[in-house]
């Protein structure tokens, strides 16, 4: 059996659903990223600016190893559905530890600064689709990435080709219009930006927008097409508890209940100032005495998105409880 053969038998061992291997070749989309990056759409995530090639982070690296998780769930209330039990980075971790042990390679779970969408597209693993995560025809969207760098020489896999066409849901799905163009996200503009990356408050004007997301959002992923074939995964979901019992948490009570969660990355303040944006869009006056409590909160952060969602509920109160439009022009 070819060394190939042995890793990618290996990598379904640990219970990989997929398995490709490509060159330390730069990205094929570097400079396109760059642009990208200049042009500012990266938000405050500064990390990005640092995505390089292999063969920086490991000096002779010649191969890359790919492998995709699949965590395809139903889905619950509130969170993006990679949200599980346990935080994807332990739970690939362990494994991708085991597999780069062989080849004596460096281990990356969205922790280092590599393009790994590039690299999984090289690496036949799928292609990037236009809403710039990537696509797997047996999976769909619902794939968690990592990468093992070696410096063994190793045969790559054939590419993946493209296989979007003229179909564009995601970027209609999108509710902030956060994908500009095919291809292109505004990160800015994007609910999983907004409630995951960003530190400080969130902008007035795309609050209403975020809906009943407290953290992340799946709309450009669940659109696609090609998510008919995706199969259930074996992952359990986090659920919630009652969102306005969650405003007087304190930090041990959201770390306790979060430890091991991909939500743990939050701290309460950023946690609870996205609750506030939902129960403001909800605008159900059965959440004002919680919301009432919490503009009590120690956090600035959390008071200020107090403040407005308690706004929201006693305009929708003075306007006889309709809805009011909250599109942007």
């Amino acid at each position: 059996m070819s060394l190939e053969s042995q890793i990618k038998e290996l990598a379904t061992s640990l219970g990989f659903d997929l398995c490709g291997i490509t060159t330390a070749d730069p990205p094929d989309h570097a400079t396109a990223y760059r642009q990208w990056v200049a042009d500012g759409c990266h938000g405050e995530m500064r990390y990005m600016t640092r995505r390089l090639d292999p063969t920086v982070l490991l000096p002779g690296c010649r191969s890359v190893v790919v492998v995709g998780l699949n965590y395809y769930h139903p889905g619950v209330p509130h969170l993006a559905r990679y949200v599980g039990s346990r935080d994807y980075h332990d739970q690939m971790g362990e494994k991708l530890r085991e597999l780069a042990r062989p080849v004596n390679g460096l281990w990356y779970v969205d922790t280092g600064p590599l393009l790994e969408r590039d690299l999984a597209q090289r690496a036949g693993i799928g292609w990037i689709g236009k809403h710039t995560n990537l696509i797997h025809p047996r999976f769909g969207n619902w794939i968690l990435l990592g990468e093992v760098l070696t410096k063994l020489q190793l045969r790559p896999d054939a590419p993946a080709r493209g296989r979007c066409g003229a179909c564009r849901r995601c970027l209609d799905a999108c509710p902030t219009g956060a994908l500009t163009a095919p291809y292109r996200l505004d990160a800015r503009r994007c609910i999983s930006y907004l409630t995951i990356e960003l530190k400080g408050p969130i902008p007035v004007e795309w609050r209403p927008l975020i809906g009943e997301r407290v953290f992340g959002c799946d709309d450009c992923l669940a659109a696609c097409p090609w998510n008919r074939f995706a199969h259930l995964s074996n992952e359990r979901p986090c659920e919630l508890p009652p969102l306005t019992e969650m405003l007087s948490w304190s930090d041990q009570q959201f770390a306790d209940f979060f430890r091991g969660s991909a939500v743990l990355r939050l701290n309460r303040e950023r946690f609870l100032r996205n609750v506030c944006v939902v129960l403001g869009n909800r605008r159900d006056p059965s959440a004002l005495p919680a919301l009432e409590r919490a503009a009590q909160d120690p956090s600035p952060l959390v008071r200020e998105h107090v403040e407005w969602a308690i706004a929201q509920l006693r305009n929708a109160r003075g306007t006889g409880g309709k809805q009011i439009s909250t599109a942007l022009p």
